[in-house]
């Protein structure tokens, strides 16, 4: 059988609950004596029980990751993937563990944000994508003590942060760049009214407009949900519309792929007849023909620091409980100068 504290204390002449404090690291006890504790530790091979050490410590070096509508059809978006390897790197780092869950508003009629939370036995939360239309997420907001960072979603508080991108200058910077290629007839897909992100990337596109002198027009803008079938849907509907347009800036490169794909079946050659921006730069967008010019976003900094931001807050240090991160535009080829004529 492995040791037990008991064991030490008896090896050691002291007190069960010295041993204890000298192995967690309480300042109350004499270095000597902790030393001395911690060399018979390792001496007859004594490893803690991490159940009940947590219970000790009142903490488990574990955080929960909650994921919305983790599905099959996200994995060519990899999105998700990236974020998750941020925040795994970091936990590892900082000698934490984490709990995946997926997530669907179905699932959290059936079983609250706490009661999983508790069930879980997890010291905090990352959440990403849900909607704004979630309960989980009303949740989150009225019980602000348990230590939560949500994930593109504008949610501050005392047990309350979130991690995001500038998702206004993102767009912006893609209206600009298009601008500066000689287009003006710009159409706009975005992704759904639930997600929080996608008034920021409106608004990025009507500021891009408004610069340029350029009168918003709505019946240019379409939403895609995020999905390459949405995309396409989208840009049949406003190519209906306006079959003047020479451009279109999409909130997400899966559905400019859409977009891509629809075009070509249109016949309308990109970039030479219709320009193309994305957002993300996910892996493919750079396989794509032509390549895809995109915003590109941090994903993996964005886990990396929405595990920083959790766990500074578990471990009750001051921290700033918004970040927001920068994105750059890549040019590549799907968006050209207008052509005359």
């Amino acid at each position: 059988m492995s040791p037990t504290i008991k064991d030490i204390a008896k090896a050691a002449g002291v007190s069960i609950t010295t041993v204890s404090r000298a192995l967690n690291g309480y300042p109350d006890v004499n270095e000597k004596t902790r030393s001395r504790i911690k060399k018979l530790a390792e001496k007859m091979s004594y490893h803690p029980n991490s159940q009940a050490q947590s219970l000790v410590l009142k903490k488990t070096n574990t955080i929960g990751v909650i994921i919305s509508e983790l599905t099959r059809d996200s994995v060519k978006a990899a999105f998700s993937f990236e974020v998750l390897c941020g925040i795994s790197d970091r936990t590892s780092e900082l000698n934490y563990d984490i709990i995946l869950f997926s997530t669907n508003p179905n699932k959290q009629m059936n079983k609250t944000y706490s009661d999983l939370c508790r069930e879980r036995n997890v010291d905090g939360v990352i959440l990403k994508g849900l909607k704004t239309t979630d309960p989980y997420l009303r949740e989150v907001i009225d019980q602000s003590s348990f230590p939560s960072v949500l994930i593109d979603i504008p949610v501050a508080g005392e047990g309350v942060g979130h991690v995001t991108t500038d998702n206004v200058s993102g767009v912006r910077d893609a209206i600009r760049h298009l601008i500066q290629l000689g287009h003006r007839n710009i159409a706009f897909i975005n992704g759904y009214k639930e997600a929080a992100i996608c008034a920021d990337r409106l608004s990025g596109y009507m500021l891009g407009l408004q610069e340029a002198d350029i009168a918003y027009d709505v019946s240019r803008v379409e939403d895609g949900r995020f999905s390459e079938e949405g995309g396409a849907d989208a840009i049949s509907k406003i190519l209906s519309r306006h079959p003047e347009t020479t451009a279109v800036v999409c909130s997400s490169d899966i559905m400019a792929l859409g977009v891509m794909k629809e075009l070509e079946q249109m016949g309308r050659v990109i970039p030479d007849s219709i320009s193309v921006i994305g957002f993300d730069d996910i892996s493919i967008a750079s396989y794509t023909t032509p390549k895809l010019t995109t915003v590109r976003q941090e994903k993996y900094e964005m886990g990396y620091q929405a595990a920083q931001m959790l766990i500074d807050m578990i471990e009750g240090r001051n921290v700033k409980h918004k970040i927001v991160l920068d994105n750059q535009l890549i040019i590549r080829e799907s968006a050209d100068r207008l052509q005359k004529g």
